[in-house]
């Protein structure tokens, strides 16, 4: 005779949370390792492993990962697409032939990640696809929502100060982060209409972003410490807000375009008009 387990509830939810915290990296991670391969072609299974040292997925179940989807030493692509059993979610893509027209439109967003002495670390933005501003940022050492993606809209909320309107279009790739359900509850909770790339070109202005902060700012200043990166992110994001003029906002920065096109955007107060017999009895009137 078997003896019965007896498994508290307590047990069964903490295990269920580490499946889906182990599902929400592991699908991370499949958009990391290509950017990785991007930057170091030649670079293998383990020595990937090692640099992102991700928590809940040891080696082996990395290394079947990097061959699953092709992400060996020599990727060869393939017209094959699989489902896993983590709960993936993908949204439609809503950019695609939408004309941008003003702000609150759509934000997009990316994480990148930024390597430190052997060590990597992860910096996500949400940005306003009209302006370019970056309305949020966030820089960790770990990969999860809470660290990324979740601090980051809170942060790009917070920003807009209330104006938040239901509908704005939030874009980015298919990362776990971007359909966890906390991440998912808050956009809910604000409105926002999800939307998701399938190849990274299709969230070309988040990608570029990356770029732009890591080659254009970060690569010029000492870097030794995660405090060093947030430091320097926080620092590089206000001089890209506020000093870099835009060729697509005819040389405008993010801010300055955005300050211009609120004040389009405000009714004009029509101006009193008076004759000028009016005006000589007012100045006759406050003269001594």
């Amino acid at each position: 005779m078997y003896k019965s387990l007896n498994i508290s509830k307590q047990a069964v939810h903490k295990m269920l949370n580490r499946t889906m915290q182990i599902g929400e990296e592991e699908a991370y991670l499949r958009v990391l390792i290509e950017q990785i391969r991007k930057d170091h072609p030649t670079m293998n299974g383990v020595a990937m492993y090692c640099k992102i040292n991700p928590v809940s997925i040891g080696r082996d179940r990395f290394l079947r990962i990097c061959k699953e989807y092709g992400f060996t030493a020599h990727r060869k692509t393939s017209g094959r697409r699989t489902t896993d059993s983590t709960g993936v979610i993908r949204f439609a893509n809503l950019l695609e032939g939408l004309k941008l027209k003003h702000l609150n439109q759509a934000f997009s967003s990316d994480i990148t990640y930024y390597e430190i002495s052997g060590c990597y670390y992860y910096i996500t933005f949400v940005m306003d696809c009209y302006s370019r501003r970056i309305l949020g940022w966030n820089v960790s050492s770990r990969l999860l929502t809470e660290h990324t993606t979740l601090p980051a809209l809170k942060q790009a909320i917070k920003t807009r100060k209330g104006s938040i309107k239901e509908g704005i279009i939030f874009h980015s790739d298919g990362g776990g982060q971007y359909y966890d359900k906390n991440f998912l509850k808050l956009t809910s909770r604000h409105g926002f209409a999800n939307s998701m790339c399938e190849h990274a070109y299709e969230n070309g202005k988040a990608e570029r972003l990356n770029g732009v902060i890591k080659n254009n700012y970060l690569k010029y200043t000492r870097i030794n410490t995660l405090e060093d990166l947030i430091r320097e992110v926080d620092l590089a994001v206000k001089k890209y807000n506020h000093e870099k003029p835009h060729k697509a906002l005819k040389y405008l920065t993010p801010v300055e375009f955005e300050n211009k096109y609120v004040n389009l955007q405000l009714p004009k107060t029509p101006k009193m008009t008076e004759s000028f017999e009016a005006n000589h009895q007012v100045l006759g009137a406050l003269s001594p």
